[in-house]
């Protein structure tokens, strides 16, 4: 631990470069399956209980992850519900490109030379061309809805949009499944151009061969990306935590939207 290698001197200072890069690694894992536990985070980044809640309280006191109420899925226990965490706006800040605003700028500018419409045209074009990249990907998965998801949430991970798949259950069992994004390389541009978010939704739809539906967004505020895939039964994906069902999380959420229906994003 950091304030104990501070006692000794030089191991002190050497010590600070792996301390951030540790803090690091929580604010990415918390971005990528939250919402976390403080057990959880232990677990799946091989730390102990107080190296991760020394990073939870520094994170969390710099505004950049925020506490979420989790209750399990199923049956309703007795006591408080479990905290997790989860990033906040300022955590994928802290994430995100130095570039943004640029891009930013250089769509107001396009929007004021040539129309809204042309920011639309080029968030599809944009989208389109990730699309095809992913579709070539996407090829030799077949047809199942569900692997397709997984597939291309693995895809997305890659690509840095920290994306998992979560089944959701219904009244009868399981209605589908949710793919998750846990980071968004284009977040502050989307918070002004809902048009980057409109045309990926529809690219997903495309790419799994059923209608989906957008429950929320980084870019409106929501601690993560949620796309409801109907009809499928669903295990978790990559990175992606079992069932469950969390106060302020999409997954309560019952989606109403028939897959025939037109698109609601």
């Amino acid at each position: 631990m950091i304030y104990a290698e501070n006692a000794a001197g030089a191991r002190g200072s050497q010590s600070v470069p792996a301390d951030r890069s540790t803090r690091a690694r929580v604010l990415r894992r918390i971005s990528e399956a939250g919402p976390l536990t403080a057990t959880a985070l232990c677990s799946d980044l091989g730390l102990t209980d107080t190296a991760i809640r020394r990073h939870l309280d520094g994170l969390h006191a710099d505004g950049l992850i925020e506490a979420r109420e989790i209750r399990p899925a199923g049956r309703r226990r007795r006591g408080r519900p479990a905290r997790g965490w989860v990033i906040s706006s300022d955590g994928h800040s802290a994430l995100s490109s130095g570039y943004d605003d640029l891009a930013t700028e250089a769509l107001h500018f396009l929007a004021s030379a040539v129309g809204p419409d042309a920011v639309a045209t080029f968030a599809e074009q944009r989208v389109s061309e990730v699309e095809r990249r992913y579709a070539a990907e996407l090829a030799g998965v077949g047809d199942d809805p569900h692997e397709r998801a997984a597939a291309l949430a693995a895809a997305l991970a890659r690509d840095g949009y920290a994306a998992s798949t979560r089944p959701v259950e219904g009244g009868s069992g399981t209605a589908g499944l949710q793919l998750c994004q846990g980071h968004c390389p284009v977040q502050h541009v989307a918070t002004e151009f809902p048009q980057f978010c409109d045309a990926e939704t529809e690219a997903f739809s495309r790419l799994l061969g059923v209608h989906v539906q957008r429950l929320a967004t980084l870019a409106h505020g929501d601690h993560v990306c949620t796309t409801f895939v109907p009809g499928v039964t669903a295990t978790a994906g990559p990175s992606g935590p079992g069932p469950q069902t969390v106060d302020t999380n999409p997954t309560r959420i019952t989606p109403t939207t028939n897959p025939s229906e037109g698109s609601s994003s």
